[in-house]
Formats: C-alpha cells, sequence, structure tokens
C-alpha cells in the first residue's frame, strides 16, 4: 500500500522511550521504534522526529521543587539530545542514514539545526531527529514538534503516545471515557485536553498542519497511520 504522506514529523516523547521502567533508554523499546520506522522510510516516505527528555530530566518538574527554571529547561533539553544519539544508533544499526541536529549548537556530538540543511537531508533519503526542542526555555517538545513540522514542510504530525488516541479523559483512570476518532484543534482547546500544550495545538491549527495521535505500543500502528488507515485521533480543522 502506498504511502498517504510523504513528509512526517513523528513525536517522541521520552515517556515512550523508557517503556515499562518509566526512566531511562529500554533498548527493546528503541529497537522496535527503529523497525517501525525503517518500514515507513522503505516505502519512500522523508521522516524527521522530534525526541522529548522526560525519561532522562523533566526541566518543569524540577523547577517546581526550587531549580532555576531557565537552567532546569536547558538540562531537559540536553536530555533529548541523548535520546536522539540513541535513536541514531539504533536506525543506523538498520542501515538507515541518520542526521541528529540540536537547536542548541553542540558541533563535536551533532550538527546545529539550520532549516534548509534539515529538508536537504530529508530530500536525500536521511533520517533527521531534531533535538534540544526549540533551544529556548519556557517551550516544550511538543511545541518544538509543531514548530519543525511547520519550518520543514512536513505533511502531518504523529505523536506517539501509550493509548489508543484522544478521549475525553484518561482511559486509564475513566473506563468509559469517550473516544474521539477525529477532533478539531478548537475543540481540544475548549475542552482542556491534554494532548498537546496548548502553543503547539495553536500553531497547528493556525498552519493548518494535521496531527493524529496514535498507539505505538501496537505494532505496526505507524506503518497503517502513514498508509491513511483510520488508526488513532485525526486531529484538524473540523472534528467528527
Amino acid at each position: 500500500m502506498a504511502a498517504r504522506y510523504q513528509r512526517i514529523l513523528l513525536k517522541l516523547s521520552g515517556e515512550i522511550l523508557a517503556g515499562e521502567a518509566g526512566h531511562g533508554i529500554d533498548e527493546a523499546v528503541m529497537a522496535g521504534l527503529a523497525d517501525e520506522i525503517r518500514e515507513v522510510h522503505a516505502l519512500g516516505v522523508q521522516v524527521g522526529i522530534v525526541t522529548g527528555g522526560g525519561n532522562i530530566f523533566r526541566g518543569l518538574a524540577a523547577s517546581t521543587r526550587g531549580m532555576d527554571r531557565v537552567g532546569a529547561d536547558y538540562m531537559g533539553m540536553l536530555a533529548t539530545v541523548i535520546n536522539g544519539l540513541a535513536l541514531q544508533h539504533s536506525l543506523e544499526k538498520r542501515g538507515l542514514y541518520t542526521r541528529v541536529m540540536s537547536a542548541i549548537e553542540m558541533a563535536r556530538v551533532c550538527e546545529p539545526y539550520i532549516r534548509r540543511r534539515a529538508v536537504r537531508h530529508l530530500e536525500k533519503g536521511r533520517i533527521v531527529v531534531l533535538a534540544a526542542g526549540t533551544g529556548n526555555p519556557y517551550f516544550t517538545t511538543d511545541t518544538a514538534a509543531a514548530l519543525r513540522a511547520i519550518e520543514i514542510g512536513a505533511d502531518v504530525i504523529l505523536k506517539a503516545t501509550k493509548v489508543d488516541g484522544i478521549f475525553s479523559g484518561d482511559p486509564k483512570l475513566m473506563p468509559d471515557a469517550t473516544f474521539f476518532p477525529r477532533i478539531s484543534y478548537m475543540d481540544i482547546l475548549n475542552r482542556g485536553l491534554k494532548v498537546m500544550d496548548s502553543t503547539a495545538i495553536s500553531l497547528c491549527m493556525d498552519n493548518r498542519l494535521p496531527l493524529v495521535v496514535f498507539n505505538v505500543g501496537r505494532r505496526g500502528n505507524l506503518l497503517k497511520v502513514v498508509q491513511g488507515e483510520e488508526v488513532g485521533t485525526l486531529v484538524g480543522e473540523s472534528g467528527s
């Protein structure tokens, strides 16, 4: 089956990379993700990835314990680079050419993020891991994902989660929570649904960038989403 999207931005949270342990990097999870990304790449899809860092360090959580917020956020950004390098290793073990580009320059470790260079890497068939968030404190990696997706001209943001899409509440705590196969950006904001932060949702809305929230824990879901199957929740200008 052909791909529905030609260029995607995959958002991987630190929580996903940690697996069941809840912290650190689960190598089995990383390997599984790399296998699925390889399948998508084999369709000719250009893949950009934004990594979170919460499995290693959460800047906002540290700031609530008294740490300076700006310094804590920079530490969180560095954690995303660690995740990006780990993902690069897994992808390149599978024969995929990969570049890690950081919003915070560290030339001995990875490339600086330059939009035109990132697009060129994608055009050459390289997977681009976009690390260090936006490079600015007070912005989440969800906002970074929305910003980078717009900058590189992605067709869609694919937000990987541990649940089957967007619900009216946490399905683990509320078994009767309503599942939304489709929902609008405005409905997410009005309902206060914790899908992505409001800045990220607003960026997607203002730029008419579709968002698909899906369960990456189910093997094959990533490929199904890219091929256009109705998996997870599609967020757009209008809901169901």
